[in-house]
């Protein structure tokens, strides 16, 4: 993985590096979601990185092996669960992100590249660490649509989680508030949807990162 520090411990990436986006266990301090991810910018404005299609990743599955998404609402997230190795299959997604905001934001696209929808990504902020980027995902999301038009997603799964005790009530609230503020920048269609990133199209030199062994490795150092 190439590094390019500009002074100190306030590094950025290089465009073109490869680097783990990841996700922590709600409730839990194991990592339960690794993505190998590409770099395409990097700065004190933003983070862009590529998810490409085929790259191996770590989901999170029930312990009998069950998808996640198959299993019943009331039990979802009361079940035990475990990790295993996947591909990311279908077109790539294009991930967002801005210091300090908690959410990020994903293009998707259908086959040929014709635009599908933003989708914001209601998060903790992401954690810088020399390996990439760490985060915790907060249930709640929202689609916006090629002509702006957005909703809601996942309401069932955020109230689950919240009876569930996966989070507690004021942390509910400031998920509840993100969203909100989500829902502000959607309205003003500021940055990024602004921005004309549906238009960018990855490096075709650029090859399909691999899964490090060690993708659940604990960060030395953690920075936001």
């Amino acid at each position: 993985m190439r590094r390019v520090e500009t002074g100190g411990a306030a590094g950025f990436w290089a465009p073109g590096s490869r680097i783990l986006w990841r996700y922590r266990e709600n409730g839990g301090t194991h990592v339960h979601i690794a993505r190998p991810v590409t770099v395409v910018q990097d700065d004190a404005d933003l983070l862009a990185v590529w998810l490409a299609p085929g790259t191996e990743c770590v989901k999170p599955v029930l312990a009998d092996g069950t998808p996640v998404h198959l299993e019943p609402l009331e039990s979802r997230y009361t079940k035990p669960r475990t990790v295993q190795r996947d591909r990311w299959f279908g077109t790539g997604v294009l991930k967002l992100a801005r210091p300090g905001e908690p959410w990020s934001v994903w293009l998707f696209w259908e086959p040929g590249w014709q635009f599908k929808n933003w989708y914001v990504n209601l998060e903790e902020p992401l954690a810088r660490w020399a390996g990439g980027v760490d985060s915790i995902d907060h249930y709640l999301d929202i689609s916006v649509h090629p002509d702006r038009s957005w909703h809601w997603r996942d309401e069932d799964e955020f109230a689950q989680a919240l009876r569930d005790g996966l989070m507690d009530d004021q942390r509910a609230e400031r998920v509840r508030e993100a969203g909100r503020e989500a829902v502000e920048l959607i309205r003003a269609w500021g940055p990024p949807f602004s921005e004309g990133w549906q238009h960018w199209r990855p490096d075709p030199s650029w090859a399909v990162p691999s899964l490090p062994e060690d993708w659940d490795r604990t960060p030395a150092q953690v920075s936001s």
